[in-house]
Parts: C-alpha cells; sequence; structure tokens
C-alpha cells in the first residue's frame, strides 16, 4: 500500500476509535436504578412511601437541602434569617432557582405547596410534617382556613415562615419532600393526573422527567435550569420499576442495573461476597401494627404475649441476615438526645436476650391463660397484612413461633404495595407489618406518629397523656424538657404493645462495583446528583 492510503485508512481508524470511546464515555453517564416497583405516587405532597422519594428528590428541592456529606445547606433559599426567639424564619431565595420548564421558582410556589398540603380537602397522609407551622394542626382539623397558615411571600424571593413554638429541627424539616414546591398553573390545569405524565411533572431539582412509563420505567435526564448543573454529574438517571429480585441480582452482573433496592435477603451473605451488596445504616424501624379496636386484641395481655413468644434475635440471623438489631423499643439508634444518643439513654422496655427467650415464652403463655386463651384453645385465626417479600419470610417464621409456644394459627394476606398502603390508611386490618423510616434527625418524627390523630396511626392507639408528652414536645424549645417527655411517650408507647417492636433496620443494597460517589443517606434516600461510574 503507498503511503496516501496508509495515512487515509489512519485518520479512518483514528476517528472510529475516538468515536467508540465517545461512546462508552455517553453510556458512563446513564446510571440504572431500581427502587421497587411502580410507586401510587410521586406527588411531593401526597407521597407516603419510600421507594418514591427517590423519583421526587431527584426531580424537586427544598428550601433547604443536603450536602454531599450530609449537612443541611440552602436550597432554593440561599440564605435565611431565624427570628422572635425561633418561632419566625425569613428565607432568601436564590434569583437563579428555576422550574425544568425555565420558569422562575418564586415564594408564593412555596405559599401554595405549603397551603395544598394542609388542605383537608387535598387529604396529605404527611400533614402532620407541617404541624410547627402556625396554625397546620387547626386547619388539617377544618377549623381554619387554609391560607391562615403561617407562610407568606413577602416577595417573589423572600419567604416568612411563622412556627406555633421554637422548632430544633425545622431546617432539617424543610428538606424533607412533602415541603418541596409544586406548581400551582399545572396542577389546577392537570388535576391529580399531573404527576402521571413526564410533560407535566414539571420540578426545580436537578434533573428533569423525560419518560413515565407505567410499571415500567422512570427517565430523568439533567435539568439545565437547574441552578447548581456544575454539581450534577450524570446525563440520565433511568428507573426501572421492578419487584423482582432474581432480575435485579442477573442486571447488576451483567451491568444493566448500576443500583437496587430490591434484592433476594437469603442471598446477603453470597453478594456481600461477591462485592456486589453494601450494607447501610439506617434510622428505621420495623414493627407490628395491632388493631388495639379488635375485641381480643384489646386486651394487653394478648398483645404482650404476641410480643414475648417472637424471637428477635433468630428473626436478625436466620431470615433476615442484613445484620438488623433486634428492638425492644422504637426509637432507633443514631437519632440525637438532648445529649448523646437517645435510644443509648432511654434502653429497651421488654427483655429480648437469646438466653432469656426461653423465660419470655413462659411469661406469655400464662398472659394468653390469664387473658382466657391456654394453649391458644378458642383464640380466632387471625390475619396478618403485608405486601410482597421479605415480610412474608419474617411473619412466616413469627407464624410458626406462634403457632409452636402459644398454639394460636394465623393466616398470611398478601396485597400489592398500592393496595396494602391503602389498606393501613383504612385501618382494614387486624395485624399488619409496619415500618418507618425517619424524615429527619429527631424522635418525635417517629413518636408522633402514635398521636390519636395521626393518619399514621394504624393500630388506633389513643392515650391523652401520651397526646400530652408529643404536644409538649413540639411547643418547647428546651431540648431537655423535649426529650424528657419524648422518653415518658415511647415508654408508653411500647408498653401497651400497641406495636410489636422487631427490629432496627439496616439496608442491604445491590450496588455495581463500578458505580462511584452515591450519597448514602441515614434516612434511605440515597442521591445519585454527584454519582458517576468508572
Amino acid at each position: 500500500m503507498n503511503k496516501k492510503i496508509l495515512s487515509a485508512l489512519f485518520i479512518i481508524m483514528s476517528f472510529i476509535v475516538i468515536s467508540c470511546s465517545g461512546g462508552n464515555k455517553e453510556s458512563k453517564n446513564v446510571i440504572t436504578i431500581n427502587a421497587g416497583p411502580q410507586p401510587k405516587t410521586i406527588d411531593p405532597t401526597l407521597n407516603t412511601a419510600l421507594d418514591a422519594c427517590y423519583y421526587v428528590i431527584h426531580a424537586f428541592e427544598g428550601l433547604t437541602t443536603k450536602s454531599k456529606d450530609g449537612k443541611i445547606v440552602g436550597g432554593v433559599a440561599e440564605n435565611w434569617e431565624i427570628l422572635d426567639d425561633g418561632t419566625k424564619y425569613i428565607f432568601h431565595l436564590r434569583t437563579n432557582a428555576k422550574w425544568s420548564d425555565g420558569k422562575p421558582v418564586v415564594a408564593s410556589d412555596f405559599v401554595y405547596s405549603w397551603q395544598r398540603v394542609v388542605d383537608p380537602a387535598v387529604g396529605s397522609q404527611y400533614s402532620f410534617q407541617h404541624e410547627p407551622v402556625k396554625n397546620a394542626k387547626a386547619i388539617t382539623a377544618g377549623q381554619m382556613p387554609v391560607d391562615s397558615l403561617g407562610v407568606k411571600a413577602i416577595d417573589d424571593y423572600t419567604l416568612e415562615v411563622t412556627l406555633e413554638a421554637p422548632t430544633a429541627y425545622f431546617l432539617d424539616l424543610v428538606a424533607f419532600t412533602t415541603f418541596y414546591p409544586v406548581r400551582k398553573d399545572i396542577i389546577e390545569q392537570y388535576g391529580d393526573t399531573w404527576s402521571l405524565n413526564a410533560e407535566t411533572y414539571i420540578g426545580n431539582g436537578p434533573f428533569v422527567t423525560t419518560e413515565i412509563n407505567q410499571d415500567e420505567s422512570i427517565i430523568m435526564v439533567k435539568n439545565t435550569n437547574y441552578w447548581n448543573l456544575q454539581e450534577v454529574k450524570p446525563e440520565q438517571l433511568k428507573f426501572i420499576l421492578m419487584q423482582n429480585e432474581t432480575a435485579s441480582v442477573a442486571g447488576i452482573k451483567e451491568g444493566s442495573i448500576d443500583f437496587s433496592r430490591i434484592l433476594p435477603t437469603q442471598d446477603i451473605q453470597t453478594l456481600r461476597d461477591e462485592g456486589l451488596l453494601q450494607i447501610k445504616p439506617m434510622l428505621a424501624s420495623y414493627f407490628y401494627c395491632l388493631n388495639i379496636t379488635n375485641d381480643v386484641l384489646k386486651d394487653v395481655r394478648v398483645r404482650k404475649a404476641l410480643a414475648l413468644a417472637i424471637d428477635r434475635n433468630y428473626i436478625v440471623e436466620q431470615v433476615t441476615k442484613g445484620g438488623e438489631t433486634p428492638a425492644n423499643a422504637f426509637v432507633p439508634y443514631g437519632i440525637n438526645d438532648a445529649e448523646g444518643s437517645f435510644r443509648e439513654n432511654g434502653g429497651g422496655f421488654f427483655d429480648i436476650s437469646s438466653e432469656n427467650y426461653q423465660k419470655n415464652i413462659e411469661e406469655a403463655k400464662k398472659l394468653m391463660a390469664e387473658a382466657g386463651y391456654p394453649n391458644g384453645k378458642g383464640f380466632p385465626v387471625f390475619e396478618f397484612k403485608a405486601d410482597p417479600g421479605f415480610h412474608i419470610a419474617i411473619f412466616e417464621a413469627v407464624q410458626q413461633m406462634w403457632k409452636e409456644h402459644l398454639g394460636i394459627d394465623t393466616k398470611i394476606v398478601q396485597e400489592e404495595w398500592a393496595v396494602f398502603l391503602q389498606t393501613r390508611y383504612d385501618k382494614n386490618l387486624t395485624m399488619c407489618r409496619g415500618g418507618w423510616f425517619g424524615d429527619f434527625n429527631d424522635p418525635i418524627n417517629f413518636l408522633s406518629l402514635y398521636t390519636s390523630y395521626s393518619p399514621n396511626n394504624y393500630s388506633s392507639y389513643s392515650n391523652a397523656q401520651y397526646d400530652q408528652y408529643i404536644q409538649t414536645a413540639l411547643t418547647t424549645g428546651d431540648q431537655k424538657v423535649r426529650m424528657e417527655a419524648m422518653h415518658k411517650a415511647e415508654e408508653l408507647l411500647v408498653n401497651s404493645f400497641a406495636i410489636i417492636p422487631m427490629y432496627f433496620y439496616t439496608e442491604p443494597l445491590l450496588v455495581s462495583p463500578k458505580l462511584k460517589d452515591v450519597y448514602y443517606d441515614a434516612l434511605s434516600m440515597h442521591k445519585f446528583t454527584y454519582a458517576y461510574k468508572e
């Protein structure tokens, strides 16, 4: 061959190599995530499920947000002032904060959004999160109009918030999804369907939604209108909506999935050994809800017997196998007290040690006999409701323990996730699985669930003294007084056995070894904004 032909071939080959390299680089900027099956809603106002938060936190942003190292920093708010002994906040919004369609984010967007959350006609199950804001509780109870909420737009870029009382965790709270802004014009035009279609799912976060394929996928791309665009690393986030555990593992191994919350718990150790699984700490509790209005379960002796007959050490060691901590309390480890750890200071409320499990069984048998059900005689067959997955395996073990030690039978009823959420909200249950993942680092986040008026009180627990303790914690700025009240509230709740604490979560996650710089959040709302693939 002559030199001209060789030169031409070299140029062509160089072009091919460069093109292929560019293609590989582009594929590395697409992160594929399996957060779980189709969520019930991805409307920030209405969502109550952790898996849906994955979509919301990437498509929206609140007044504050979390940095890559987990600190609360300015989001839409550039800075703020705290006035009147902590009962008034003035937030100064960034003038370059925009919606994904280019419109500016303004203070009135927050006024509308927060009023929407507390509006009883909207029916947000997370409206209780807004109770620190002036008049929120009265509004959700239908006693005051929504426009009396303590939030006001001074001008387009100044938001004034008035609180009922000093709230130590308020800046953490406004970083939570229920406090995110949503667009009034979009919702008024499209109603409840606004969050079902990519064209109308307009957010203000680091990513913009380009596709919502029901039961298949949600696709997001980098939002070029985001104020902090230079920090956003991936070009695309591809969320696949899948419950299949086997397919999740296969996807991680073959490289078609980079991250998955869905995995076979029985294979945790094997996956860990293969370098495909990471276990992260969580501020979260797993427990069972008992409907204490039931004729049988209203007897605390029965509820306590059911709790004592469960071998939690067996559950975490032989069933879940994720490094969970057996629980004899409600508030998990990692939550701050006035000084030190709330859990460590509060201790546990009943013995769950392996060496004393047999004593627990004997006490449980005695309690059942006293309640009129010796060896389970005359005890009805209760339904236990849960969504599919590891919850069923856990209860099958509990079911066997109750049968062996108490002589009672139970029936498992599985419901798909969205149906199960509605079942719990409607309190259409006798027993069901419960779980709570912290939204911010304060015990009130857990303990406020079981006030008489809480929509998340699936056990129908009602105790005036408990309500008073929680009210004290919500209305005083003195951390020692707050924490003392919450310790007393937790003791009341756990000793009532309206809930049966099971364990404190850890979170096993399938993660590709190539995936780097994911922000792993103790509240389990993991961010991929800074992530990349090697």
